[in-house]
Formats: structure tokens, sequence, C-alpha cells
């Protein structure tokens, strides 16, 4: 039972959890910081729209209730993608930096962002794991540290990593289990004769490491959806991406399985798509960590 409250066991079992996002994707040859390339655009058209929008609204929100204020505020936005929270951010008064690694979603943020003076959103074209924070000259440097559905995340070091350039506020958002996809409902089962089976995911790790290393943190998990219509040809370029990152090949038999498929079951040539699951948010306050270890050394 004593494990249970060992960070450094629960450090090095984070470390070795094999079915981490990040590993699943390094597994199936795919690069995470350039997983969106493909879908870019249908990407930034959704989180655009008034949906989308709302989204990210109801997190921004979520954030202010908490007593995160965004005027004048320095943020940095990790895994920017093309501005989906960026933009909102300078909407109510931060000066954004941006960190994206995908060269079309940065081509979309810049565009996004063109809309502002040049000196609210700094867009920093790199990977954040190879960004060193000291050298950089952001430790302690931004009010709110950002990371919405980031692979930066894969462990407790890249967690502190994103500690380290926040001096009030840090925000991360993760899956709460596995994502669900109507698609791959729908095409694991011919694949493999098997249904897709859900697994838990490594937000467990992350709220547990927090508690033991005394932060102060409010989390909140949601279950969300969306709905989007895609055409056959980019629900099969999804699909396949899909399979790869649960480690199935995407290899000639698969796909004509899914080609076989999509003609049978949309012959109108658009996929209605349902994507969704449990989603984990939790805000850390740099402060209130302060103020506890001072406690601590005055006792």
């Amino acid at each position: 039972m004593n494990d249970f409250f060992d960070a450094a066991i629960w450090e090095e079992a984070w470390k070795r959890h094999g079915d981490t996002l990040v590993n699943k994707m390094k597994q199936a040859g795919i690069d995470p910081a350039r997983s969106f390339d493909h879908k870019a655009k249908t990407f930034n058209e959704q989180s655009f729209s008034e949906e989308g929008k709302k989204r990210s609204s109801r997190i921004l929100n979520w954030l202010e209730t908490q007593g995160v204020r965004f005027d004048n505020a320095s943020v940095l936005d990790i895994g920017a993608a093309s501005g989906v929270f960026s933009v909102p951010f300078v909407e109510r008064g931060a000066q954004v930096t941006a960190v994206e690694s995908s060269p079309p979603l940065v081509e979309l943020l810049k565009e996004n962002a063109a809309q502002f003076p040049e000196d609210k959103v700094t867009i920093v074209p790199e990977r954040f794991e190879d960004i060193d924070p000291h050298a950089r000259g952001w430790s302690k440097a931004f009010d709110l540290v950002f990371a919405s559905m980031c692979p930066v995340i894969h462990d407790w070091d890249s967690v502190e990593k994103l500690l380290q350039c926040a001096r009030e506020y840090c925000y991360i958002s993760m899956p709460a289990g596995s994502a669900e996809h109507s698609l791959v409902n729908e095409i694991w089962p011919l694949v493999t004769d098997k249904p897709f089976n859900p697994k838990y995911t490594e937000m467990g790790y992350l709220l547990h490491l927090l508690y033991l290393k005394g932060y102060s943190y409010e989390s909140l998990v949601t279950t969300e959806s969306k709905t989007a219509e895609i055409s056959t040809e980019e629900a099969m370029q999804e699909i396949m991406h899909l399979l790869r990152g649960h480690g199935l090949p995407a290899d000639d038999r698969n796909r004509k399985i899914i080609a076989d498929y999509l003609e049978r079951a949309y012959p109108s040539g658009t996929v209605v798509t349902h994507q969704g699951g449990r989603y984990g948010k939790v805000l850390i306050r740099l402060q209130n960590k302060s103020m506890i270890y001072h406690s601590k050394q005055n006792v």
C-alpha cells in the first residue's frame, strides 16, 4: 500500500506505460508533432465553426470561474494548432506565444492571427520538445501555460517542463479514456474480427502525481462529442491513420476492406462521423504550490 504514495514509482510507471498516445503513434511510425498534417484544413474549419467556438468558449469560461484572467495576461499556448485557443485568448485581451510544429497548421495559424496587431501573437514554429525554456527565457515567464490535447504530455518530466514556464497557472487537458470514433467502431470488427475495446489512458498518472507532489489544482472530467460530414476519400485517409495509431497495419488488405465497406455503407459519397469521449481538464495553481512549501519550511 505504501507504493500508492511513492511518487517515484508512479513516475516510472507512467514512463513505462506502453499505451500512452505518444507511444502508440511512434510504434505506428507516426510523428506525434505531425499527426494533424493530413487534416489541418478540416480541423481548422471545425475549430472555428459555431460549434467549435462554443466548445473553446466553454473551456475559457471555466478557467475564468477558477480565477484566471486574460486581460493583459501572457499566455504560452503549446500545440496551438491553427489558433483554436490562441485567437480567443487574444480576443479576451491576452498576449500569446503560440508553439506549433505542423507546417500546414502554422500557415493556418498565421492566417487566423493576421487580424490582430503583430505584438499580440508570437508564433514559434518549433517542437516544444526541442525548446530549452531556460535558454529561451521562458522560465516562469507566462501567467498561463496552456496545453490542450497535446502529445507533448507523455510523462511527469514533460509536465515539469510546462510547469517551469508558468508563473501562475498551468492548464493541461488530455483524454480520460479511449477516444471514441464511429469509423473505428465500424471498421475494427471487419479488420480484426473483434469488437473495439477502449482502454484507460494516462490521465490518472497526472492527477495522482500532482496530488503526491503537493500541487493545488482543479480538475474536471467531461463527456464530449461532435459530428462531422466528410467525403469517402477523407474517411479512407482518416480511418487508415486511426488504424496505424492503434497499431494495425495500413496495408493493401485493410485498405481494400475499408474501401469496400465505405462504398457499401455510404453510397452517396458522404460519411457522417461521430467523435468524442471522456476528457480531463486540469488547472494547476503555481502560487499555491509555493505557499505550501513556504509554510512547510517555516514549521
